[in-house]
């Protein structure tokens, strides 16, 4: 255990912030995988709207 008062402050500041650094970390990483598929699930989505448009009218 730290003697001194910085010592103190950070032994009792150090883990809380270790977890809200992960947390944050976890945070990001799952908004930015559920950004990215939504990015690509419009884009097959929008690919599979224009392949069905140029059968639709291939058959007309």
């Amino acid at each position: 255990m730290p003697t001194t008062v910085w010592g103190n402050i950070i032994f009792a500041l150090a883990p809380t912030i270790c977890v809200g650094l992960i947390f944050w970390f976890v945070m990001r990483a799952i908004l930015r995988s559920d950004r990215t598929e939504r990015k690509v699930y419009a884009r097959i989505e929008a690919e599979e709207r224009a392949k069905l448009a140029s059968n639709s009218a291939e058959t007309h």
